[in-house]
C-alpha cells in the first residue's frame, strides 16, 4: 500500500495520527453496524421463508377451490360473481427502522372481508374461494412489504461492507504506512541533528584547546 504524498513534518504526523485514530474508530463502528444489519437481514429472510411456505399452502387451497367452482357453475357465472366483488385497498408509505437504519416500505390496509353477491346462482364453494383468495392476498401484501425492506437492507449491508473494506484494506494501511514513514524521517533528522551538534561541540572543544596551547 502506497503512503500518502505529504511532507514528513511534525504537524503532518499529528494530523495523520488523528486521521488514523478516526479511521480505526470508524472501522469498529461500521463493523458493528454491519454485524447488526446482517443479523436483522437473516431474521427477515427467515420471515420471508415462512411467508413463502404459507403462500404456497394458500395457493394449493385457493386454485383447486377456484377450479372446482369453474367446473360446478361454469366460467361465465364465475366471471359474473368475480365482477361483483369490489374491494378498496389503501396503500401508504411507511418508515421502518432496522439495525438503526430507517427504510421506506409500503403498508397495505386490506378491507374487511364481505360478500358482494346474492345467494342465488352461487354454490356452497363460492365462499370458500373468496376466503382462500382473500387469505392469499393478505399474505402477498405482507410479502411485498417485507421484501421491500429485505431488498433495501441488503443494499445497506453491501454499502456498509464496501466502507468497511475501504477502511480495512486501503485507508487504515495507507495511514499506518504514512505514519511510519514520517516517524522514520523525523527520527533520522533527529539523529542527524544530534550528530551535527556533537560534531560542532567536538570542534569547539578542539579549537579551545588549540587556543589554550
Amino acid at each position: 500500500m502506497a503512503k500518502l504524498n505529504i511532507a514528513p513534518t511534525k504537524s503532518n504526523l499529528l494530523a495523520i495520527k488523528e486521521q488514523l485514530s478516526v479511521a480505526t474508530d470508524g472501522y469498529d463502528l461500521l463493523e458493528q453496524k454491519r454485524e447488526i444489519l446482517v443479523m436483522d437481514l437473516m431474521r427477515l429472510v427467515d420471515q420471508v421463508t415462512l411467508l413463502e411456505r404459507d403462500i404456497d399452502k394458500a395457493i394449493s387451497e385457493a386454485y383447486p377451490a377456484l377450479r372446482q367452482m369453474l367446473m360446478t357453475v361454469g366460467g361465465d357465472r364465475t366471471e359474473r360473481i368475480a365482477h361483483a366483488v369490489k374491494y378498496d385497498y389503501r396503500m401508504k408509505e411507511k418508515s421502518v427502522t432496522v439495525g438503526g437504519t430507517t427504510f421506506s416500505s409500503i403498508d397495505v390496509e386490506l378491507p374487511q372481508q364481505q360478500l358482494f353477491y346474492s345467494f342465488g346462482g352461487t354454490f356452497a364453494g363460492t365462499d370458500k374461494v373468496t376466503v382462500c383468495f382473500f387469505k392469499l392476498l393478505n399474505l402477498l401484501t405482507q410479502m411485498a412489504s417485507i421484501r421491500t425492506i429485505v431488498w433495501r437492507l441488503a443494499n445497506e449491508v453491501k454499502k456498509t461492507q464496501r466502507r468497511v473494506n475501504a477502511l480495512d484494506k486501503m485507508i487504515i494501511p495507507q495511514d499506518k504506512e504514512t505514519k511510519i514513514y514520517i516517524e522514520s524521517v523525523l527520527e533520522e533528522r533527529e539523529r542527524e541533528n544530534v550528530f551535527v551538534l556533537k560534531s560542532l561541540k567536538s570542534r569547539k572543544v578542539a579549537e579551545n584547546n588549540e587556543v589554550a596551547q
